[in-house]
Order: C-alpha cells, then sequence, then structure tokens
C-alpha cells in the first residue's frame, strides 16, 4: 500500500517505521510547546497525508511518552480518513504531575494505516440471542 505525503513546512519529517515489521510509523513535531500538567494542545506535524481508496490512518500514542512522562493521544486513536486532505494534527494531553516540553523534531505519535471495510447498516424489529447476551462494562469479572 502506499501513502503518498506532502510537507508544508520545511521541519516536517515523513513518517518512518523504526524496525522492520512495525505496525506504527513515528510522526514528529514541528514546533516547540510546553503542556502543563493537565493541559491539551494540537501539535503540528507539517504532513498531509494522501491515503489510497478504502484505507484510514491512526494516530497512536507512544508508550515511552504514556510510561515515562504521561503524555498520551487525547483522541486516540485519532482517524485520519482517506479523504481527508488537511494537516495531520496530533491531540497530546499531560496527564504527568510535571510540566512537559515537546520538542521540535520530538517523536509525538505513532501512524498506522489500515485498509476499511464499510459496513450496509440495515434496521431490524429485533436481535437474535446469544450466550453473552446483553453482558458488558465488567459482566465478566474485574
Amino acid at each position: 500500500m502506499t501513502v503518498k505525503v506532502l510537507r508544508t513546512d520545511p521541519a516536517a519529517q515523513l513518517p518512518v517505521y523504526a524496525h522492520p515489521g512495525d505496525a506504527g510509523m513515528d510522526v514528529r513535531s514541528i514546533e516547540e510547546v510546553t503542556l502543563s500538567p493537565g493541559a491539551r494542545a494540537l501539535i503540528h506535524t507539517g504532513l498531509v497525508l494522501m491515503l489510497p481508496p478504502n484505507a484510514e490512518a491512526q494516530v497512536r500514542p507512544r508508550s515511552g511518552l504514556a510510561l515515562k512522562h504521561g503524555v498520551t493521544v487525547l483522541n486516540t486513536p485519532g482517524t485520519i480518513d482517506a479523504g481527508y486532505r488537511g494537516e495531520v494534527g496530533v491531540i497530546l494531553i499531560n496527564l504527568g504531575t510535571e510540566p512537559f516540553v515537546v520538542e521540535k523534531g520530538m517523536k509525538i505519535a505513532q501512524l498506522v494505516v489500515s485498509p476499511v471495510a464499510q459496513a450496509e447498516v440495515v434496521e431490524v424489529t429485533s436481535v437474535d440471542e446469544t450466550d453473552r447476551g446483553a453482558g458488558g462494562f465488567g459482566s465478566t469479572g474485574v
């Protein structure tokens, strides 16, 4: 699958896989932003994606930022549809106890590209029964 990428800022870096076989590509910031504890901000990447039809990209958190600093992607996963032609932005939130500085060029998120299957929605008047039924939200234990 080919994803075409337009850099809208000279500081923008193309997404890259860190290791062969990785699912997510690293995405980097083009700006410096300080996130106070509890604060959130839209971090710019300077990238516009041209995804193929029937594909999507998901913006996901980086585990190292989450574990070491309490910084994560707020609307995870963020969805980028194939028809979107705006800049990829990453909404970061600082859930940690110290201010966190997003540095220019820092890896801030992962981008996972996947095929999309669209479902046909059909209204019905009843649903079939299953062993699980309506059990959810902790129904199998805590």
